[in-house]
């Protein structure tokens, strides 16, 4: 287990000790930013910003770093980025684009 970023769920989710709080929000990968991180959601403590939780996501998982800038990040289905803010208990999804028709 990886002190820093909480144990692993057999579901593949991870939780970061104590942050089950208001003070929370969680994020969820799709497609290579799911790879990328190395999981399909976690929660973490409240970033204030979507600046500094993307901040935060690279962070924690380097590989996401050259993900996160052509991903979109909706914060409760709306899209968001730089000084808007994450509410607590907010879902953040990290959405890479992907091809199809």
């Amino acid at each position: 287990m990886d002190a820093r970023h909480g144990a692993s769920a057999p579901d593949g989710t991870r939780a970061t000790p104590g942050s089950a709080t208001a003070g929370a929000v969680t994020v969820r990968y799709w497609a290579g930013a799911r790879a990328a991180a190395g999981v399909d959601a976690e929660t973490l403590p409240l970033p204030g910003s979507v600046g500094a939780l993307t901040a935060a996501l690279a962070d924690a998982h380097p590989a996401l770093g050259s993900v996160l800038p052509v991903c979109s990040l909706l914060v409760d289905g709306l899209a968001a980025s730089g000084d808007d803010p994450v509410p607590p208990g907010a879902v953040v999804e990290v959405l890479p684009p992907f091809a199809g028709g």
